[in-house]
């Protein structure tokens, strides 16, 4: 099965309050490669060439973690979400 497959099996309970924030939009005008919208298994992240910014799609989040230690320059902060809300898994 492939991976985009495998996620079509997650659900999500979609909070209100993003639980994932950029602490400083400069900090990824300077970033190069832009790790973390290659890394992130659910492609939460997403380079806008527009607007020169990351736009982050928090609903989709696997919760797994990856984009704090992926992010370079630690400019991420991620949380679990609320009580309640985020991922919920089909199959266990």
């Amino acid at each position: 099965m492939k991976l985009d497959d495998k996620l079509y099996l997650v659900r999500f309970n979609t909070d209100i309050q993003n639980h994932i924030k950029i602490k400083d939009s400069e900090v990824c005008l300077k970033c190069q490669d832009k790790p973390c919208t290659r890394i992130c298994p659910a492609h939460v992240y997403d380079w806008d060439e527009e607007e020169n910014r990351i736009s982050v799609g928090y609903e989709g989040c696997l919760e797994c973690g990856t984009c704090r230690i992926g992010c370079p320059s630690g400019n991420i902060a991620w949380q679990y979400p609320r009580g309640g809300f985020g991922v919920s898994w089909k199959n266990g």
